[in-house]
């Protein structure tokens, strides 16, 4: 009897709920705490909402799905017919996401593999895809896995941010922290190396940045089939302008798509933000 793999991510994956639900993949929400009231990302405060505490200086911040949560979805899954189950999450260097799966994966009544995708937003969405249309196909559980790891480690994450006053509120700067000090001034576009967020490039001027991560998007599709999400946060028109600037320079593009960041990749980046994920097909 073959194999039925299910799909579960948390919801800084940030899929569309429309393709979400076409693949089968459950979501699970992280928790974003703002003033003190917490809320499930995507579902009870909007990314406007949480731009808007940022701005004010309200307290925001994130917190990992319990092991419940996830036990619950793969509960879900094994009775909707899956017999095993490839939980695919944010990076463990940049929340504890990874560790809540972890714990609820034993008491699931099926296999659970709990991948580490080692990035974010829809790069880590493109690998759970990769994972269930191979799923789809009837591919079993490691060749399932086997697909995800690949599609997460082929992926590139680009940042650009306004200021890195949020990612040094929230200790998510990483390796970008040579950069904090007097060069808080400086437009920095970053990248995730290896599961954390890595300085790429200072730049002194947003125009001149949002040119360069258009040429560095560019550079890292290379020639062969590719999809992209441009990410933002209150930053709509200026995302449009780049997703549409791409359509024009990628010829092998096969999915672009735009989309606001929820509160928890929100409250780390903070308003402006722009985040580009390339992932080839």
């Amino acid at each position: 009897m073959s194999e039925r793999v299910g799909v579960v991510v948390d919801s800084t994956a940030y899929l569309p709920a429309d393709l979400a639900a076409l693949h089968g993949i459950r979501v699970v929400p992280v928790q974003v705490v703002v003033g003190g009231q917490s809320y499930d990302d995507g579902v009870g405060i909007t990314a406007a909402e949480v731009a808007e505490a940022l701005r004010s200086w309200v307290p925001v911040s994130t917190s990992r799905p319990t092991p419940q949560a996830f036990l619950d979805a793969y509960r879900s899954l094994a009775e909707a017919g899956a017999t095993a189950i490839v939980s695919v999450h944010l990076s463990a260097d940049l929340s504890g996401t990874v560790g809540s799966a972890q714990l609820a994966a034993p008491d699931a009544p099926v296999p659970v593999t709990v991948v580490d995708s080692r990035t974010l937003g829809m790069s880590m969405g493109y690998a759970a895809l990769a994972g269930a249309r191979a799923a789809a196909s009837g591919a079993p559980l490691a060749d399932v896995v086997a697909e995800v790891d690949q599609h997460a480690a082929a992926t590139a994450t680009l940042l650009y941010v306004d200021t890195l006053e949020y990612l040094r509120r929230g200790g998510r700067i990483g390796a970008a922290a040579a950069l904090v000090g007097s060069a808080l001034s400086v437009k920095p576009l970053l990248h995730v190396v290896d599961g954390r967020i890595a300085p790429l490039e200072k730049v002194r001027t947003a125009a001149r940045a949002l040119v360069r991560l258009e040429e560095v998007v560019v550079e890292r599709a290379g020639s062969g089939p590719v999809d992209v999400a441009v990410h933002h946060l209150a930053a709509l028109a200026r995302a449009e302008t780049l997703a549409e600037r791409l359509t024009a320079r990628l010829p092998n593009l096969v999915d672009l798509r735009v989309s606001e960041v929820g509160a928890v990749v929100g409250a780390h980046t903070g308003p402006g933000m722009l985040g580009v994920c390339v992932a080839p097909r």
